[in-house]
């Protein structure tokens, strides 16, 4: 058992218009001897925003924006830009996010040399019907029905005129390149897939997809195995090197009378191919069992998605009942170890 301190709430709402409902789901990178979180902010009627704080410490605000720092711009997000996560890859800031248009949640891409202007780049996942889905996919009848239950919104599709895809949340990329080309973690429901070949982001068109799809059991990295995953799985914090290899602090959800519970779990990938898992947690790294997590916009959540990394201490970076930021805190050596305990 890995002994993890909960900190505590890092930050609350405020009464500004735009983070008035709740601040969650933080992305999370140190420059230098700064740390800067970028947070999704709740507005009324679920309407998102991206709000920018920076602390001198793990716990210690040193400033909090005012106003936000990115905004829904396109048609593609005019409902909101939300969970954002963020690395550094070769000088260049990657924040991906998921955008949201009242219908459709999809992966979408920011950069930045300054962490001040953004670029964007649109969604960069695909963006595919789930009869589309069945159809590139060569899985078998009981392979695909664990996909349709959170994926088929046929009843969505009767009610708009504009096309329902399949949702594809938690995109995160690895921050360093592995055998030249970007790599990152993307989530159809209830699995975790991996995108490891991508020399540029404009690869990523409709013709890589499509091929992508045709073996896409090759693709899974993670898929629910114990109790507390039984419902599904995303990625979490960006992938974290170690000598181990890729630390991989994702989430978990599972159904219970009370609704669904989300909790913070850990696993290990291969440092040279982050496709293979070598190791994880049976059990969760924490789960919500405090009042700030218990009690919320939704109940019974703790959703990590920024974590750093100061001597042999790891800081997670979580949303807590989707209204509060809080933080956790363990010795790396000593989850290193549990996982190593756990080999898959």
């Amino acid at each position: 058992m890995v002994e993890v301190n909960k900190l505590g709430i890092l930050l609350h709402k405020t009464k500004n218009r735009f983070e008035c409902d709740g601040v969650l789901n933080p992305a999370v990178i140190k420059v230098g001897n700064k740390i800067h979180l970028f947070y999704r902010a709740l507005a009324k009627d679920n309407y998102s925003t991206i709000g920018y704080c920076r602390l001198s410490a793990p716990m210690s605000i040193e400033h909090r924006n005012e106003k936000p720092l990115i905004v829904p711009q396109f048609e593609y997000e005019y409902q909101g830009v939300e969970d954002p996560r963020i690395v550094e890859i070769e000088d260049t800031f990657y924040l991906s996010y998921t955008a949201f248009n009242g219908i459709n949640a999809l992966g979408a891409l920011a950069t930045s040399q300054d962490l001040v202007q953004w670029k964007k780049h649109g969604i960069i996942v695909p963006q595919i019907t789930y009869e589309e889905f069945k159809h590139f996919t060569d899985l078998d009848q009981e392979g695909h029905s664990k996909y349709k239950r959170f994926n088929d919104q046929k009843s969505n599709l009767e009610k708009h005129e504009r096309d329902v895809f399949l949702w594809d949340k938690n995109l995160i990329f690895f921050p360093r390149k592995i055998k030249g080309k970007l790599c990152f973690l993307h989530r159809i429901k209830p699995e975790i897939q991996i995108v490891v070949q991508v020399e540029k982001i404009e690869d990523l068109t409709v013709e890589f997809w499509q091929n992508y799809f045709l073996s896409f059991d090759e693709h899974v990295v993670l898929s629910p195995k114990y109790d507390h995953e039984v419902s599904y799985i995303g990625g979490g914090c960006p992938p974290i090197e170690t000598s181990a290899g890729w630390l991989l602090i994702y989430h978990s959800v599972h159904d219970t009378i009370k609704g669904y519970v989300y909790s913070a779990c850990a696993a290990l990938l291969d440092i040279n191919d982050p496709n293979k898992e070598i190791a994880r947690l049976p059990d969760p790294l924490f789960f919500p069992d405090q009042e700030w997590e218990l009690i919320g916009e939704v109940n019974n959540v703790c959703f990590p998605t920024g974590a750093i990394l100061e001597n042999d201490t790891l800081y997670i970076y979580y949303g807590a009942a989707d209204k509060r930021i809080a933080v956790a805190s363990m010795s790396i050596t000593a989850l290193l170890n549990a996982l190593l305990l756990n080999k898959t």
